[in-house]
């Protein structure tokens, strides 16, 4: 097989996603209107004149090189990772470095190991294990070929011990919903989740599906200055709901849980084919004991399972188990949820151009 690289339309490039199980909506044609500050393109796959994959690449320029562009593509590209990589990867090179890159990243959507929920359990209640990885977890072969294969072309890694880099994390929380009833999914969350999903029913907590980006905003920005994070602007869900929702009107959701009339909790879900993932969330402080955040997620999580989708994404975690360390409360939180925690690939970077990229990478750990 012998594959070309060339440029698609966002209708093409629609339509090769809308054909496929499960993409990444980071992957999505829609994702470059999101992402402004960056130059985007669709490229597509040929094998003779048929469209066999596709991808989302988002330029970022080097300051004061303004041709000179970091091609990245976020969990990406939509290629046949079970096959002959070079085949794949290739032409995009040629592609690109013709095009005045001078590093490609790849953020492949390939499993390397999954644990579950029972492990990741008995991990957190064991001092001598410390990270996901110091536990035998299920390896997968695919995942564990593309890494060397990688690592054999000159490709560099980009992820840090503890999972999250400036791109998308490498750990993540995945709840399994192919073949499983409500009943299924429930008894595989721990005692804590189905009392609290309990609690917010018999606490009279209502769950609406909405349009509300004010009241969604406030809420996320109260979270933000609660637990220190930099919150987006308004202006950031808006564009990206819009976009979303142009290429499909069931793309996004946002989720409202109340309490005699007071918002307690808010979420955006993502959907791309059999995929659901739970994409932001925000809390208030006040009624926290209403458990509005959980009866969100189980909101979320019944839609997807009757929307047909196969996984339901929690997002990133880190990989740590030690209970001194701030980070493992969010993989005990979600490991109450049932599934399973997941290590990806991760990201890597091909350097084109060492001269430009080594003064980039400083550039950007002075940016933070």
């Amino acid at each position: 097989m012998t594959l070309t690289v060339e440029p698609i339309n966002a209708a093409g490039h629609l339509a090769f996603v809308r054909a496929q199980r499960s993409v990444s909506f980071l992957q999505t044609p829609a994702w470059a209107q999101v992402k402004t500050e960056w130059r985007s393109e669709s490229l597509g796959w040929f094998d003779g004149p048929r469209l066999v994959g596709a991808g989302l690449v988002l330029h970022r320029p080097v300051p004061r090189l303004k041709r000179r562009t970091l091609a990245y593509l976020p969990e990406g590209p939509v290629i046949d990772w079970t096959g002959d990589l070079a085949a794949w990867l290739d032409p995009l090179v040629a592609r690109l470095r013709a095009g005045g890159a001078f590093a490609i990243r790849l953020g492949p959507p390939v499993r390397t190991d999954t644990w579950s929920a029972s492990q990741v359990k008995e991990g957190l209640a064991d001092p001598g294990v410390r990270r996901l990885t110091d536990m035998p977890g299920r390896p997968d072969p695919v995942g564990v070929r593309v890494t060397k294969a990688l690592r054999d072309a000159g490709w560099l890694p980009q992820n840090p011990e503890d999972g999250f880099g400036a791109g998308h994390p490498q750990f993540k929380y995945e709840i399994p919903l192919a073949g499983r009833t409500e009943d299924d999914v429930l008894q595989g969350m721990n005692q804590l989740w189905r009392r609290n999903i309990r609690k917010a029913a018999g606490a009279g907590v209502e769950v609406t599906v909405g349009e509300d980006l004010e009241a969604f905003h406030e809420l996320y920005v109260h979270t933000a200055e609660r637990d220190h994070f930099t919150p987006r602007p308004r202006s950031y869900f808006e564009t990206m709901v819009a976009a979303m929702r142009a290429e499909d009107p069931e793309r996004v959701r946002l989720y409202f849980a109340r309490h005699d009339g007071d918002l307690v909790a808010a979420t955006i879900l993502v959907r791309v084919g059999t995929h659901a993932c739970y994409a932001y969330g925000a809390s208030s402080t006040d009624k926290r004991e209403v458990r509005g955040s959980n009866a969100c997620q189980w909101a979320m999580i019944r839609d997807a399972l009757v929307a047909g989708c196969q996984t339901y994404d929690l997002r990133g975690i880190t990989p740590t188990l030690d209970a001194a360390d701030p980070h493992a409360g969010l993989i005990q939180f979600k490991a109450g949820a049932g599934g399973q925690a997941v290590r990806y690939v991760g990201e890597w970077d091909l350097v084109l151009r060492p001269a430009v990229y080594r003064p980039f990478q400083l550039y950007m750990k002075r940016r933070g």
